[in-house]
Formats: C-alpha cells, structure tokens, sequence
C-alpha cells in the first residue's frame, strides 16, 4: 500500500523552490564573479552591458518557448531537460577565454533559465485551489532571492579558495543534482502515488473564474494576444522586471565602482536585498487571501490592490544614487527588493486566475518575453549610459516604473465572473 503524504502539494513546491535557487544561483554566478572575470578577461563595461544583454535577449525568447514545451510534455520531463541544459551551461561559462565566449553562454542560458516561471505557474495551477497559488507562487520564487542571497557568500569562496572557473563548475554540479531529485519525485497531481484523496478534492475545490472549457479547442498564440487580460499582466511586468535585473546583474557592479566595496564587502552585502525580497514573496500572496478573507475582495482585485500598494513602496528606490551614506543605499536597495518581489509575485500569479490551466504556461511564457524586453531595453540603455551619465537617472527611473504598470493592470484586466467548484478533481493534462 502506497503511503500517502500529508499537505503533498507543499512539497511539490518546495522541491520546485530547490530548482528555482540552483536556476538563479546559475544566473547570479556572473555577476558576482564579475570584478574578477572582467579583470582577467580584459572586460570594459560595455562588452559587460552586451554579455549580460545577450542573457536578457534570449530569456524573454526562451519563456514562450519553455513554456510551451510545458504544456506540450509536462512538467516533469519539461523541468528536467532544462534543468540539465543550463547546469551544463552554467559549467561552460568557464572555459571562456574572452567577452565573446561569455556572450554566447549568457545566451544560451537565457533561454533555457526562462523556463522556471512559466513552468512554476504551471504547477501552481495543478497543485493548488485559486486561493493558494499566489502564496504558491510565493514560496517557489523564494528559490529566485535565495539563489541571489547564496550566490555571493558561495562564488567569492570559490573564487578565493580555488579560481572563478570552478565557481562555475560547482553551480553547475548542483544544478545536475537537482535535475535527478526532479526526475524521481515529480509527479502530475492525477498520477502522484502520494497523493491522497482528500487533499486531490481540496486542490480542485474553491473559487475559479468562469473560464474557457477545457473541451473548447486549445487557442492559438495569436488568439492570446488579442486577449486584453494578457496584455492587463504583462504590461505591468515590463515595467517591473527592470528591478530584478539591476539587482541581480548590475547591483554587485554598482557597489564596486560607485560605492568602492571589494569583493569582500560585496559577499558581505550583496545578499541583504534577496533577503527582503524573500519577504516579499511570502507578502503578496497571504495578504491578497488575507484581502479575500476578511473583506471578500475577489481575488483578481486583491491581487491588484497589493501589487499598487508595493508600486508605491517601490518609489523609495529612486533615492539610491542621491543619498551618500552606502548603508543607506543598501536599505533603499533591500526596500526595493521587497516591494519588487511584492508586486511581482501577485502580477506572474495572475495568469493562474484569468486563463485555464492548460494554457498557464503558454500565456505565462509570453507574459515573461514582454517583461524580459523591458528588462533588456532597460540593462542595455544602462550599459551604454552608465559610463556616461552614472547610476542615478536608472535608480529613479525605477523607482517610478512600477506605479506606470499598476495603472495599467487596473485598465486593462477584466476578470471573469467567478463560480464555485466546492468538489472539483485538479484536471488530468499531459
């Protein structure tokens, strides 16, 4: 008789979350190491600005294209063909001997990394009734800042200990390991052993939104795009992930040249704004239940209330490059990082509530490709603008970004009506 395991869908999320840290400690690896790989490779901030552009390139690109690949195969075989591709990347990354070689790795690993927020929504979805999938969301995403937090302290004692190539060799190996926990404890919730019968009742119970059939014909890309809904929530990320890319790609930059820390106080330091942001993803999704709980805040416009409470947060982060004490420059970047992570969480978590399950991934992975062009339009303005005219114009136009996309996401989604499904079974997909 198979045991079966109690509150199993937590930890289907929380073996997602391992994945998600070792997807950003890969992604992080660079930027950290980057004083050090700069130096030896003879790299000027420019070719940095176009290494870390070709990442931000790929990324959006690779989001619709994970996505699908999601839907199509499933999570389980999806996560782990990723998984082994960008561990196996993230080891090449040392072999480059100049900007060029680093300009193809940090490519090719956007395009497989893209895959963890399509395919996290997409568990979300199965594993968890409507009232749960933001703080799902949240607790998956807290692999992204706790990637970030462990990156610095682990590639400087890499790089100290042994040299900035095996700092790569060992994000990578962890990376493939998890890739093999993935491939023997995932299951779809429908074939999960584990899985109990009640809890399976629970998942598929709760409040939805009157969405399309899954027996109505699966729409095409371009029947999504037409959809004001996508656009109410990728529109918002356009104007947001520009945060989580100078924090993840140019933050450790920034404190080395505008700020003069060395790797050492980087390594010290680097890491306090994850941990807010960790905060943050543990926020948006209990105070949008929270919302519907004690107010009967439907959750599409609690979700929208916490993200515009976060974009107001967020406008303290313009000061970073005005004020002149670095300890307060930390904290302005720790307030960012939280606020970031606030309204990010509620926003990604969103495609779950407006469009059927079977479509998460897809629309999730086209969300990503805008955010990932705003990112990118946003890290290769920098690069070019920061020899020039310096950080701060960057701080404050992040700092006033996010109430831009909250407009947006108050205009342009129209929920459906919701009904309720009290005894409802998750959906069967492949």
């Amino acid at each position: 008789m198979t045991i079966k395991v109690k509150g199993l869908r937590w930890w289907m999320i929380g073996l997602l979350t391992l994945g998600t840290i070792t997807n950003y400690l890969a992604r992080s690896s660079l930027s950290v190491a980057a004083p050090t790989v700069m130096a030896h490779l003879h790299i000027g901030t420019q070719q940095y600005g176009w290494i870390t552009g070709a990442f931000l390139v790929m990324y959006p690109i690779g989001a619709p294209l994970t996505g699908y690949l999601m839907d199509r195969v499933g999570l389980r075989m999806g996560f782990l063909i990723c998984g082994v591709a960008w561990s196996f990347i993230c080891m090449a990354h040392g072999f480059a001997s100049g900007w060029v070689g680093l300009f193809v790795m940090r490519g090719m690993l956007g395009l497989v990394e893209a895959s963890f927020i399509p395919g996290g929504m997409r568990a979300a979805a199965y594993w968890f009734p409507s009232h749960e999938r933001g703080t799902a969301a949240g607790v998956f995403n807290l692999g992204t800042s706790t990637g970030a937090i462990l990156a610095p302290p682990l590639i400087a004692w890499s790089i100290l200990h042994y040299s900035w190539q095996a700092a790569f060799m060992i994000v990578g190996a962890l990376g493939l390991a998890w890739s093999m926990l993935w491939l023997v404890l995932y299951r779809h919730p429908s074939r999960h052993p584990a899985l109990s019968k009640e809890e399976s009742v629970y998942i598929g119970g709760g409040e939805e939104l009157a969405l399309r059939s899954s027996d109505d014909p699966k729409p095409s890309l371009l029947d999504i795009l037409k959809d004001r809904n996508f656009w109410g929530i990728a529109m918002p990320r356009f104007f947001a992930d520009p945060v989580w890319g100078t924090l993840v790609y140019w933050m450790p930059l920034y404190l080395y040249q505008a700020r003069g820390f060395n790797l050492k106080a980087i390594a010290l330091t680097a890491w306090l704004p994850f941990v807010a942001a960790d905060l943050g993803c543990m926020v948006g999704g209990p105070l949008s239940a929270w919302l519907k709980r004690r107010f009967d805040t439907p959750i599409v416009n609690g979700k929208r209330i916490v993200f515009t409470m976060a974009a107001v947060l967020m406008i303290g982060m313009a000061g970073v490059g005005v004020v002149s004490s670095p300890a307060m420059a930390i904290f302005l970047l720790c307030l960012g990082g939280f606020a970031h992570q606030t309204l990010s969480i509620t926003v990604i978590s969103m495609s779950a509530d407006l469009f059927p399950r079977r479509e998460v991934g897809t629309v999730t992975g086209l969300a990503a490709l805008v955010a990932g062009l705003g990112n990118f339009t946003f890290t290769m303005t920098m690069g070019w603008f920061v020899s020039r005219v310096g950080y701060t114009p960057f701080f404050v136009a992040l700092g006033i970004g996010d109430l831009i996309g909250a407009t947006l996401l108050w205009t342009l989604v129209k929920p459906a009506p919701a009904v309720q499904h009290p005894n409802a079974a998750p959906a069967v997909s492949t």
